[in-house]
């Protein structure tokens, strides 16, 4: 990974929204939130790492169900303000089963 100053990423918000594409596909996977502490972990592992808004921690994609996600590249937004996660997903993505968590349609 690429030495960055993360900071500027945070100045507007505590959390910011994280896209995980498959690398090879290119088909979306899911929708995360970072904080510092993930995005650093994420940057130091390799691996996805979220915040989870719902139980207020961290979250390693994959620590319960084997399925992590192997960071390929990450981008940022002109507007510094999310992340597009370019990476290798080591099974389904969505906790249902599905390789992606956009499956249903409007």
């Amino acid at each position: 990974m690429n030495e960055f100053n993360t900071e500027m990423l945070f100045e507007k918000s505590e959390l910011i929204p994280a896209i995980i594409q498959d690398s090879k596909t290119l088909q979306v996977l899911m929708l995360g939130y970072m904080n510092k502490e993930s995005l650093n972990k994420s940057l130091e592992s390799g691996l996805c790492t979220f915040f989870s808004r719902s139980r207020q921690k961290l979250w390693l994609k994959g620590e319960t169900s084997g399925n992590f996600i192997n960071i390929d590249e990450i981008f940022y937004d002109c507007e510094n303000n999310s992340l597009l996660i370019k990476a290798t997903p080591k099974g389904p993505a969505c906790h249902t089963g599905n390789t992606s968590c956009f499956y249903k349609k409007l």
